[in-house]
């Protein structure tokens, strides 16, 4: 059902809902996390200030651990070999009922920041490629991290409010898209319970603070990375006619790939292929062997993925048969599927969160070409749901629309969300979908 079609029926329930929840507790949630912010907003200051690469995330997933701990989980540690062994996996059983999974991020991006933030990163690392690079916590990770945590306390302490498992996952590696598959390898859904839900949340650069957004279906693509190394046979650039060039290959191929997208893909299914990188050649006067291509390439069914793939390795193919050259080489990595929004979820907790923050504070959110690696649970066949949370205060927005700039996107080295409101959007919305998919039994 579309948003706008239940949102004006909902608001008397919304009302209601909120009186009822009154009524289980003697503390609301919106008492408790008016009460607890300020600790949480330290301890987000903290992970800002400390952040770690994909596949290094050894000090946050042991910080992360210890506060699971603490708040009573039962917490089992260096989970996920494949992606640096940095997962961690709370479990709190409070009889029964389903079990639900809520699921952060850990890692952190390559990147220098530049907010000038009183307690912005100052890390720097070595860089794959040997260069000095510095590490920051551009895609909001550390609201992720800072939000289960507190949503980690309030179940531990208000038990009544619900009923059954929650199994809480921090993950390393989503930013390489490695670190769901590299916990499912290590048999996440055998040696805990497979979840009957798994929700997660992620931070929205364009969407005001107390606002969420929320989609069924698809919204986030699939992912793949394709290198690709076209050779010929090298020679003198004054002697064309003895070599085969790569880089007039490499040429024709960039343009011949353009034309999957616009002529073998149907019109209706969104898909993306950018060449991000070229690299060949030595010097002026010397055709070189080799020139080696980079692509990203997004797409959303299973059936146009395939489809992309498969015109990728005929093109560049028939190019090398075309300058009687030698067979490119091929190679697709770091893969991700597209994110689907199981419909039924989505809907149920929709209105949730119209009766947690009001009608006016949940829109439509929009689908992307970007990936999370949240999907490979999906693909489990567990339904999920990811849920966008607004980052950026209404006031700020505004600004940058009146200035005529768009605010910093993730990534961005400029990028930070205005915590306090996002916090408090991200725990009410977030405890609310415990007591809505774990009711307790005597309510």
């Amino acid at each position: 059902m579309p948003l706008t079609m239940y949102r004006a029926a909902l608001l008397p329930l919304a009302m209601l809902a909120i009186t009822c929840g009154n009524l289980a507790t003697a503390e609301s949630p919106q008492a408790w996390t008016d009460k607890e912010l300020p600790a949480l907003i330290e301890l987000y200051r903290h992970f800002h200030a400390n952040p770690e690469v994909s596949y290094q995330e050894k000090q946050t997933a042991a910080r992360l651990a210890k506060e699971w701990q603490d708040a009573g989980f039962e917490v089992h540690a260096n989970l996920g070999a494949k992606a640096g062994g940095h997962g961690v996996v709370g479990v709190m059983k409070n009889g029964e009922g389903p079990t639900l999974m809520l699921r952060t991020d850990l890692d952190a991006l390559p990147v220098t920041e530049k907010t000038e933030l009183v307690f912005a990163s100052k890390v720097r690392i070595e860089g794959e490629s040997g260069e000095d690079v510095g590490v920051m916590h551009a895609c909001g990770h550390d609201v992720h991290i800072t939000n289960l945590i507190g949503v980690a306390r309030y179940l531990a302490t208000h038990k009544d409010a619900w009923s059954g498992t929650v199994m809480l996952v921090g993950q390393p590696a989503e930013e390489r898209g490695a670190g769901a598959s590299a916990l499912l390898a290590d048999g996440l859904f055998e040696k805990f319970p497979k979840p009957d839900f798994a929700v997660a949340l992620h931070v929205d650069s364009t969407l005001a603070t107390g606002k969420v957004g929320v989609r069924a279906g698809y919204t986030m693509a699939n992912v793949d990375s394709v290198d690709i190394t076209v050779r010929g046979k090298g020679g003198h650039g004054a002697f064309p006619h003895t070599t085969i060039d790569p880089i007039v290959q490499a040429a024709e191929l960039v343009l011949a790939l353009q034309t999957i997208v616009s002529r073998e893909i149907e019109p209706r299914e969104p898909a993306v292929i950018t060449v991000g990188s070229i690299h060949g050649g030595t010097k002026h006067n010397i055709i070189g062997d080799t020139c080696h291509l980079q692509l990203t390439v997004r797409s959303y069914s299973d059936e146009v993925r395939k489809q992309i793939l498969e015109g990728i390795e005929r093109k560049a193919k028939a190019v090398a048969a075309g300058a009687n050259a030698p067979e490119p080489t091929i190679q697709v990595s770091e893969g991700t599927p597209s994110l689907r929004n199981d419909d039924a979820l989505t809907t149920r907790l929709a209105k949730v969160f119209v009766a947690t923050l009001g009608a006016e504070n949940v829109v439509e959110s929009q689908p992307t070409m970007g990936g999370e690696d949240f999907s490979q649970y999906g693909r489990q066949g567990v339904p999920i749901l990811m849920y966008r949370l607004g980052a950026v205060d209404a006031r700020r927005l505004a600004r940058f629309k009146e200035l005529g700039q768009e605010p910093p996107s993730l990534h961005s080295p400029l990028f930070y969300p205005d915590v306090e409101e996002a916090l408090t959007t991200g725990l009410l919305t977030m405890t609310a979908v415990v007591r809505e998919l774990l009711p307790p039994k005597n309510p």
